[in-house]
């Protein structure tokens, strides 16, 4: 006998608030009293609490007895979506995919059905792909021009629930793709398609079939004007893993992190190269970041940043010109210009930098994005040399974090950096102090330690010897 629910009596009485007593005739979350969260209650309520269940159907386990194999990762046969995932998916595991529209979620889940459907290593595998926003022949399309073309790909374009229901009944995929959450309704539950009630019983019906099947589930979802997954958060609860896409649309670069993952780490990037024949994964993608010209020029510094634990090494230039307005401008491309501003600061007031009546224009190459502080210290080069007219020296990169107090202070990371740049072919570095009491050097790579903003920039662009 399974157990009973919890439920209330329902009646015409008044709701009361335990804290101060305060009566209202329906019932709210929040005393308009005392203010007091949850305290609201309805007078005379009888509640039925749940009880044990007289039978169980599967007993607990001795956990060294539980059978792991089902818990094995499959590769999809996109080795930079595997990393992401900790090696493959999982069956029975469901994955909640976001991102801003028309960034290449759509792209890339095709590309993955396609291969995992014919996929060599593990046979054929039947995989069902559901696109609630385009239409079968649409899918196709799409299929043909980037490759995914599988024997046993099945394509369906539903929006009702219980229909999508029924052709995993059918089809009896290993692999489902549902083409978006919120464009999926069931007849059972009132409101639009997209709405939190709908979101939450399409999410919990296609995880319920998920786990009773062992079916790995693939979930596209839409984003806010903030960037947020929408609807319920508890969408985000109820998934196993929850992969963020990002990216510029106006750049192929596409990055691909995972901010929840069950079964593998959160600290993977995947990256990859969104083009008009489909999108393709970078396993060196370095490159796309840095520019094509030998000769050193004023006011660009090489730097290496971390996403996730894989370097990236990534080209930031400036332009500083003198200004002819009241308010000089601050333009950035790729950099979070309030750290930018942070840094110009410390140059004006540390390393007495002319820059308080000049323009000051910042970008990185390719259209990455660079977030972490480890990119203060070849914002900072980058500055100096173009306020000075003076190049690095060539082959330099610099990483560190630049403080208030004109400091440069160590980051995480750093002999995996060196070892990258090194890897690039790149023979000096610029770093905090104590770099190299930490662990042994790349050959090849000569490492210049800096304590300040002024002694960074003094003796960086001064091309002093290092050791």
């Amino acid at each position: 006998m399974a157990g009973t629910t919890t439920r209330r009596a329902k009646g015409a009485g008044a709701f009361r608030c335990s804290e101060c007593g305060w009566q209202t005739a329906k019932w709210v979350g929040r005393c308009g009293e005392c203010q007091a969260w949850g305290s609201v209650a309805e007078v005379g309520a009888v509640t039925v609490r749940t009880t044990a269940a007289s039978t169980v159907a599967r007993p607990a386990t001795p956990i060294g007895e539980v059978d792991v194999s089902h818990a094995v990762a499959r590769p999809t046969g996109v080795p930079e979506f595997d990393r992401v995932l900790g090696g493959g998916l999982v069956p029975g595991a469901v994955v909640l995919v976001a991102g801003e529209p028309g960034i290449g979620k759509s792209t890339l889940l095709l590309d993955v059905a396609g291969r995992a459907a014919r996929s060599a290593e593990h046979g054929d595998r039947t995989v069902l792909y559901v696109s609630g926003e385009e239409s079968a022949a649409q899918v196709r399309a799409r299929a043909e021009r980037i490759e995914a073309m599988a024997r046993t790909l099945y394509l369906a374009s539903e929006t009702d629930l219980a229909t999508v229901l029924g052709q995993v009944e059918q089809v009896q995929p290993e692999l489902l793709v549902v083409d978006s959450v919120q464009t999926i309704s069931s007849g059972e539950v009132e409101g639009s398609a997209g709405n939190v009630a709908q979101v939450r019983e399409v999410a919990a019906s296609l995880i319920q079939a998920a786990k009773a099947r062992g079916i790995a589930v693939l979930l596209v979802g839409h984003v806010t004007k903030d960037g947020s997954i929408a609807g319920p958060r508890v969408l985000e609860h109820l998934v196993d893993v929850v992969v963020q896409f990002e990216g510029d649309r106006h750049s192929r670069l596409r990055l691909v992190r995972a901010v929840k993952n069950r079964y593998g780490p959160t600290d993977e990037v995947g990256c990859f190269d969104l083009s008009d024949v489909g999108i393709v994964g970078l396993a060196d993608p370095s490159g796309l970041f840095l520019s094509g010209r030998t000769a050193a020029v004023p006011g660009t510094c090489v730097t290496v940043t971390l996403e996730g634990r894989r370097p990236l090494v990534t080209e930031v230039q400036a332009l500083v010109t003198q200004s002819s307005l009241a308010t000089p401008r601050r333009a950035t491309s790729g950099l979070d210009a309030a750290r930018v501003n942070m840094v110009l600061a410390v140059l004006d007031k540390r390393a007495q930098a002319p820059i308080g009546g000049s323009d000051a224009y910042l970008s990185t190459v390719g259209g990455v994005r660079l977030t972490e502080p480890a990119a203060d210290l070849a914002i900072t080069l980058a500055l100096a040399g173009a306020i000075t007219d003076r190049p690095l020296p060539p082959g330099t990169v610099a990483f560190g974090e630049v403080g208030l107090a004109g400091e440069v202070r160590p980051v995480t990371g750093a002999h995996r950096r060196l070892a990258e740049a090194a890897r690039l072919g790149f023979t000096r570095a610029v770093v905090p102090s104590g770099v190299l009491g930490a662990g042994p050097v790349p050959e090849g790579l000569s490492v210049l330690e800096v304590g300040t903003v002024a002694e960074a920039v003094g003796r960086a662009l001064h091309d002093v010897p290092v050791r």
